[in-house]
């Protein structure tokens, strides 16, 4: 069965991103994007790097961790503020959204459904792994079907913003095996976990 990754960049007070949404590794982000960020990406994650990263870099692997990945209606409004429609043409992209009734792109699959039962169809699909993208409050209405984190942690504390899982999530205590660890010596470290189960 294919698994979900919760693929994010927090910041040391668990942010994903200020308090109006934007994009924080975007031209006015506030993200520290080191050389020694990028490289791991391009080396360890080459597809979830955006197709102009990976144009720039000359990137055309496939990847080996996801073919698919979800976002929720404001992460994907970012991309659609920049200009682009579908900045991951290389993966199966879904948008769970309520409000957008037509998709800006026929590659973009729009999901108005519950998006963990979603998921739960999804992870029964043959294929590789599914990478949420975010936001928090999409990761919040799926907490309970995110089985890895990968958390880009990055050096920086932002005070307020978005929290990991969003406002709304469950309380429900769930424990997590680290099993990967690369720590960059411009201060990201990327930590892996899988969830423990019982």
């Amino acid at each position: 069965m294919r698994k979900l990754t919760y693929f994010i960049a927090m910041s040391l007070d668990g942010r994903i991103a200020g308090p109006d949404g934007s994009d924080p590794t975007g031209p006015d982000g506030f993200w520290p994007v080191s050389e020694d960020y990028v490289r791991l990406l391009a080396q360890k994650y080459p597809e979830t790097l955006p197709v102009q990263a990976r144009s720039a870099l000359g990137i055309t692997a496939e990847g080996t961790h996801f073919d698919t990945m979800l976002e929720g209606r404001n992460t994907y409004q970012n991309g659609l503020d920049a200009g682009f429609t579908d900045c991951y043409p290389h993966l199966r992209h879904l948008v769970f959204s309520r409000t957008l009734t037509q998709s800006p792109d026929p590659a973009v699959e729009l999901v108005a459904t519950d998006p963990a039962a979603r998921v739960r169809a999804l992870k029964r699909e043959p294929g590789k792994g599914l990478w949420l993208v975010g936001g928090g409050e999409l990761a919040g209405a799926l907490y309970a079907e995110i089985d890895r984190l990968v958390i880009k942690l990055a050096p920086l504390t932002v005070g307020t913003g978005i929290p990991l899982f969003g406002e709304k999530a469950p309380f429900d205590p769930t424990l997590w095996q680290r099993t990967e660890v690369d720590a960059l010596d411009s201060g990201t470290v990327f930590l892996t976990y899988e969830k423990k189960t019982a």
